[in-house]
């Protein structure tokens, strides 16, 4: 069999794996994240989280899928190990990057939330009293 054919076979394998653990691993822990973002609303956290998920997987597998193509042949088994390294480690990167982006854009929205909430006085008012005359 071609190595080159193992190659794609184990990264197809491996990246898909990654891909996968990755988005659980993300959508179990961030739930708890999006709700503190979304102030508790734990329905609409769970929306988030999963269209969240759908769009981290339909962006890093479609990555995976665009990157498969080797761009020579590989020929030996130190070829096979160093083409699966790069690809690989650049699949680990764009997953990182996203993530880190994904973060990013939530604890923004969690800050503007909190300035959002510290505007309001904790006590409402209780009367007027006028200011005394000098």
């Amino acid at each position: 069999m071609d190595l080159t054919v193992v190659a794609y076979a184990v990264y197809l394998l491996v990246s898909i794996a990654l891909t996968v653990w990755v988005a659980r691993t993300l959508s179990r822990n961030g739930q708890i994240f999006l709700a503190d973002v979304l102030r508790g609303n734990e329905k609409l956290a769970d929306a988030v989280n999963h269209l969240l998920v759908v769009g981290f997987y339909l962006v890093n597998l479609g990555f995976v899928a665009l990157y498969l193509r080797a761009a020579d042949a590989v020929a030996t088994a130190r070829g096979l190990v160093e083409t699966l390294s790069v690809k690989l480690g650049v699949v680990l990167l764009v997953l990182g990057v996203l993530h880190l982006a994904n973060v990013y854009v939530l604890s923004r929205i969690r800050r503007r939330g909190a300035m959002e909430r510290e505007q309001l006085p904790p006590v409402e008012p209780q009367g007027f009293t006028a200011p005394a005359q000098a």
